[in-house]
């Protein structure tokens, strides 16, 4: 069975959605890569999801059964989901008052490791052919050359 392992950091003073936009890019990565990608992008709340990621990655190690290799890890799932908001006033021209919401998050990262691949015992280059052909949908009619077309309207003009 594979080893997963998740880390939560709560009250992050950012909005869910704005982490959300982060986190969508390193959703399914290996954690080499999504770690590369939280230290160059140019969001803010980066730096707290690298923080949870790592955390994360250290969580998974000290599970039983860890195979050793961090390199096997992916990002099985993150999300954000929103904290409580903090209510502030502010003053507003003729007396009176616009209210501020300071939202938080609480961003979840849950890191799993890749299963390892076993050797097949079916014949070699047997579904090779398979792999590349996709079945058509159901009812779906092949799809028709359009240059032959435009060359066949030419010869019926001249």
């Amino acid at each position: 069975m594979a080893v997963q392992a998740h880390a939560t950091a709560k009250y992050v003073r950012t909005s869910a959605q704005k982490a959300g936009l982060v986190l969508d890019l390193i959703r399914g990565r290996d954690v080499n890569a999504a770690l590369a990608t939280l230290r160059f992008a140019r969001k803010s709340v980066a730096r707290d999801i690298e923080k949870v990621l790592r955390s994360a990655i250290a969580n998974a190690q000290q599970k039983e059964g860890f195979g050793g290799d961090v390199e096997r890890l992916f990002v099985a799932a993150c999300y954000a989901n929103q904290g409580p908001s903090q209510k502030r006033i502010r003053p507003a021209p003729m007396g009176r008052a616009f209210r501020v919401v300071k939202r938080t998050a609480h961003l979840t990262v849950r890191v799993a490791e890749k299963p390892v691949k076993a050797p097949s015992a079916s014949a070699p280059g047997a579904d090779a052919e398979g792999a590349s052909a996709r079945p058509r949908r159901k009812g779906a009619a092949p799809k028709k050359k359009t240059s032959g077309a435009r060359a066949t309207r030419k010869e019926a003009k001249a």
